[in-house]
């Protein structure tokens, strides 16, 4: 089964992996593309820059970066991956990801904002449940790790 993993380097996506390394743990055939989705330069980013190759060298090595920790713990539990960086809106992108590459479900974290913020701004997990057509799965972080990355 190949799972989508988005990963934004949050307390949540980590935890995300872990579930993901112990579906494989469990026995089910897993392969992962690791996912990891940057926001277009702002109008001041382009202004400073002056050339729009340096911003999306920045940006592909901010994500590159990001995804470092959770291909460590993929590689340590011996889980094929794929990583694939990418610019744009984030659930929409994912969307794109997920079809690119065949994928046949999707494992990622959640920050747990209040429903209040979720109704305002919209989430990028409830929008990519309601987009995908693959099952998705949602995974909260735990308080004591979200306590650790925050200390």
């Amino acid at each position: 089964m190949k799972i989508l993993l988005p990963f934004d380097g949050s307390a949540a996506a980590l935890e995300a992996v872990q579930f993901a390394i112990r579906l494989a743990g469990d026995g089910l055939n897993t392969s992962v593309v690791l996912a990891n989705v940057q926001e277009h330069a702002s109008l001041y980013e382009l202004m400073v820059a002056h050339d729009p190759q340096v911003i999306e060298q920045v940006s592909a090595d901010a994500g590159a970066n990001t995804l470092k920790p959770a291909q460590t713990l993929l590689e340590d539990a011996g889980i094929a991956f794929e990583s694939e960086v990418s610019t744009g809106d984030p659930a929409h992108t994912l969307v794109d990801i997920l079809e690119n590459y065949g994928c046949d479900m999707v494992v990622m974290g959640a920050s747990g904002t209040s429903t209040l913020r979720s109704a305002l701004l919209g989430s990028v997990s409830n929008e990519l449940l309601h987009a995908a057509g693959v099952p998705v799965v949602i995974v909260k972080a735990t308080e004591d790790l979200e306590a650790e990355l925050t200390a």
